[in-house]
């Protein structure tokens, strides 16, 4: 499977890129307690840090929401996906727990302020590009909606949008039958080479710490 960033995002948003991440033979399950722990710790942490501070005072928060500005869409109406989990946190609605891939992905989504897509590779379909979404690209997402993707960032395989900082798709959602998976790390564009090099391979291996089976990692950006 061969992964691009489009040109037209490039020239929007000098120095974007994605960590790519590509699991095999891992098995997704209930979380372990540790993450269970870890995830609800740092929610209450991150809900009274809030009782001082707005969700859009966040560096990384602002830096997202600037990205969906510069692409066309208003970041007031269209949220990105860890602004969304702050501003749950902020009302004391916190996550429970759904499987160990996505308590994960949330996990680092929280502590680093910035969007995180996994998906099960075996539902896609040919090679991948990220680029901006056009008027007539759309899909179910996860918040059960039809959601259209104009403007919006979109990962897209030869069937289509897949995925986005802003709703992923049901069409290749991560469940506990995948084996194998895809993760997108939707970096800060601000970040140095070597944190966000970093945090990606962090990720990767407390994923791998988690799920068993083995992973590669990449950056990829303009």
């Amino acid at each position: 499977m061969e992964i691009q960033v489009s040109k037209t995002i490039c020239d929007l948003v000098p120095g974007f890129s994605v960590g790519i991440i590509q699991y095999r033979d891992i098995q997704v399950d209930e979380s372990p307690q540790m993450l269970k722990g870890r995830l609800q710790l740092f929610q209450e942490s991150i809900y009274f840090d809030l009782l001082e501070k707005n969700v859009t005072d966040l560096e990384g928060i602002k830096e997202w929401r600037a990205i969906f500005k510069t692409t066309g869409k208003d970041p007031n109406r269209y949220r990105h996906s860890a602004e969304a989990l702050y501003r749950r946190i902020a009302k004391q609605n916190y996550l429970q727990p759904i499987h160990s891939a996505i308590d994960l992905n949330n996990f680092f989504s929280l502590e680093y302020q910035i969007p995180i897509g996994v998906y099960d590779s075996d539902k896609l379909m040919g090679n991948v590009t990220i680029k901006i979404g056009k008027e007539n690209e759309e899909y179910t997402g996860l918040n059960g909606r039809t959601n259209n993707m104009a403007n919006l960032l979109i990962s897209a395989d030869e069937q289509g949008p897949f995925g986005s900082p802003f709703v992923d798709s049901e069409r290749t959602a991560v469940t506990e039958k995948t084996t194998n998976a895809l993760q997108i790390v939707y970096l800060r564009p601000s970040s140095s080479p070597e944190s966000k090099q970093k945090m990606t391979e962090s990720l990767m291996n407390m994923f791998i710490q988690i799920h068993g089976g083995s992973g590669t990692y990449r950056i990829l950006g303009c």
